[in-house]
């Protein structure tokens, strides 16, 4: 049985309990600001504000609606793995991460988290690998 941090450990190798999704931290903001700007009808007040940045107050509220959605209850006890290409992949092979498959190193798949994660992720499966699961929770992980 996987105690609650190796639950955590993303397929990718990245830790969920240090993602803002799964702190919430940012969708209660959002939720917190959608909550207060309905309150005072900032929908109304934007119109009237000679602020060019009001322009666009509609795809703000939108945006932030977005931000909402970002709450996730990591990547093994929440629905998002059902559309994660790395994840769909994890399961087919029986693995439980990418770093006990030979071919990570070169992974396409990988390829989408490098903008937010830079090297993070390889540098997190190749420490994974080396010293596996437990001793990585309680080291040095890359976000």
């Amino acid at each position: 049985m996987k105690n609650e941090e190796e639950e955590l450990t993303a397929y990718c190798g990245l830790y969920c309990g240090d993602c803002f999704g799964y702190k919430g931290t940012i969708p209660d903001l959002a939720r917190d600001l959608r909550k207060e700007l309905r309150k005072y009808k900032f929908d109304s007040v934007a119109k009237v504000i000679p602020f060019k940045e009001f322009k666009n107050y509609e795809e703000c509220y939108a945006c932030l609606g977005g931000m909402v959605r970002l709450r996730c209850k990591g990547c093994r006890g929440g629905s998002r793995s059902k559309f994660c290409n790395i994840a769909k992949c994890v399961i087919k092979k029986g693995f439980e991460g990418c770093w006990e498959c030979d071919e990570f190193q070169d992974c396409k798949k990988l390829n989408f988290l490098e903008p937010v994660h830079k090297d993070a992720v390889l540098k997190n499966l190749r420490r994974i690998k080396q010293v596996g699961v437990s001793e990585w929770i309680n080291g040095n992980r890359h976000w």
